[in-house]
C-alpha cells in the first residue's frame, strides 16, 4: 500500500504550520494556523491547544477545531481536573499518543496529547499542550506521530517567541516609563516637567494665554527624616504625591523635582486655585508618626511673572521662599510689580 498520499499531506500540513507561525501577527493567529495545519495533515475530528498562564491555576484554551462553542467551553472547564489529558501532558511533559476517550455525544474516540516544550537555560519548560482526537479505533503511524510532535514543537516555538516579545516590550515600556517618572512617587521627573513646561510656554506664547507654575515644599521634611527615619520620610513623599495627582486637572502636570520639592505646571491662571486644592488635600492627611503633613507653595504665572522658563521658575522660587517664612501650609503668589512714575530732575531756577 502506497504511503505517498499521507506523506504529501503531512509535508503540506507542516509547511502550512511553519508558514502560519512565520507570518502571524499575533499568537492567536499562529496557534490557529498550527491547528489548521494539523487538521490538514492528520484529519482529526477535534483538535485544541491549551497554554499555561502564570496568573491562573489551570490551562487556558488558545485554539480549537471541530467543537461548537458550548463544547469548547466545557473542554476549557474540564482542564481544571489534574487528570484531564491536556493537563497531564502539560504537567508530566510526556506525550500520550493513544488515549481512549468519549465524545460529548457518547461516541468513543482515540486521542493524542503532547506537551509544548521549550528549553530555557538547559531546563525543559512546558508552556501548555496540544491534543487531537479521532473516532475510535484509530492508530497513529510513526509518521503521524512525528508530524504531531513537529506541530507541538512549532506551537511551543510560537508561544515562546510571543512571550519573549511581550517581555521585551514590557521591559522597553518600563525603561521608557523610568526615563520620565520619579521611581519613588510615580510622578513626572524633573526632566519631563522641564520639557512639558517649555512646550506649554511655547503654546501659550503663540496663543497669547497664560501658564501657572507652582512649587511645593514639604514643611519640616528634614526634621521628619532625622527624627523618624527615611522610611517615614519616603511615606510622606508618597502621600503628598498621591494628593497632588488626585487634586489637579487632567490638563495639569505634576512632578517631583528633587528631595521634598514638587512642581505643578497648569495651563491658564488657575495655579493658585489648584495649589489651594492641593493644600486642602494635604491637610486632610492623617498624621504620620505623630507629625502633621503640610506643604508650602509658591505660584508664578506666565507671562506676567516671567517670559521664559528660567524667569518663571525664579519667580515661583521667590514666592515659595516667602511662603516658607509664613505659617505652615501657606500658598504665596508672586507679588505684583507696581510701576512708579519716573522722577525727573529739574534745573534750579536762577534769577537773572
Amino acid at each position: 500500500m502506497s504511503t505517498d498520499g499521507p506523506t504529501r499531506d503531512a509535508l503540506s500540513g507542516l509547511n502550512a504550520a511553519i508558514a502560519a507561525v512565520a507570518v502571524a501577527d499575533d499568537l492567536d493567529s499562529a496557534l490557529a494556523g498550527v491547528v489548521a495545519a494539523g487538521v490538514q495533515a492528520l484529519q482529526p475530528t477535534i483538535a485544541a491547544i491549551f497554554l499555561s498562564d502564570p496568573d491562573r491555576a489551570s490551562l487556558v484554551l488558545a485554539a480549537v477545531h471541530g467543537m461548537p462553542e458550548p463544547a469548547a467551553a466545557g473542554l476549557a472547564a474540564d482542564v481544571a481536573d489534574p487528570a484531564n489529558p491536556f493537563t497531564l501532558a502539560a504537567t508530566s511533559r510526556v506525550a500520550d499518543f493513544d488515549r481512549p476517550g468519549t465524545m460529548a455525544d457518547g461516541t468513543d474516540f482515540s486521542g493524542a496529547y503532547l506537551p509544548l516544550i521549550v528549553a530555557s537555560g538547559g531546563v525543559e519548560v512546558a508552556l501548555g499542550s496540544i491534543g487531537m482526537g479521532w473516532p475510535a479505533p484509530h492508530d497513529l503511524s510513526q509518521d503521524d506521530r512525528a508530524t504531531l510532535t513537529a506541530l507541538a514543537g512549532l506551537a511551543a516555538l510560537a508561544v515562546d517567541r510571543a512571550r519573549l516579545s511581550s517581555t521585551a516590550s514590557e521591559r522597553s515600556e518600563w525603561f521608557e516609563r523610568m526615563a520620565h517618572t520619579d521611581p519613588l512617587t510615580g510622578l513626572a521627573n524633573e526632566r519631563t516637567v522641564s520639557r512639558i513646561l517649555e512646550l506649554e510656554l511655547a503654546r501659550a506664547g503663540r496663543q497669547g494665554s497664560e501658564v501657572s507654575l507652582a512649587l511645593f515644599d514639604v514643611d519640616d521634611f528634614r526634621a521628619t527624616n532625622a527624627s523618624e527615619g527615611h522610611e517615614v520620610g519616603d511615606d510622606v513623599l508618597r502621600r503628598v504625591a498621591a494628593v497632588l495627582a488626585e487634586s489637579v486637572r487632567l490638563v495639569d502636570t505634576v512632578g517631583r523635582i528633587g528631595g521634598d520639592e514638587f512642581v505643578l505646571v497648569a495651563p491658564g491662571s488657575a495655579g493658585a486655585m489648584v495649589s489651594r486644592r492641593v493644600q486642602d488635600g494635604i491637610v486632610a492627611l492623617p498624621a504620620l508618626a505623630g507629625r502633621a503633613v503640610t506643604v508650602s507653595a509658591g505660584v508664578a504665572v506666565f507671562p506676567a511673572d516671567g517670559t521664559d522658563s528660567e524667569s518663571l521658575i525664579a519667580a515661583a522660587k521667590a514666592a515659595l521662599s516667602r511662603a516658607r517664612t509664613g505659617a505652615a501650609g501657606s500658598v504665596v503668589e508672586t507679588e505684583p510689580v507696581t510701576e512708579t512714575e519716573p522722577v525727573t530732575e529739574t534745573e534750579p531756577v536762577t534769577e537773572g
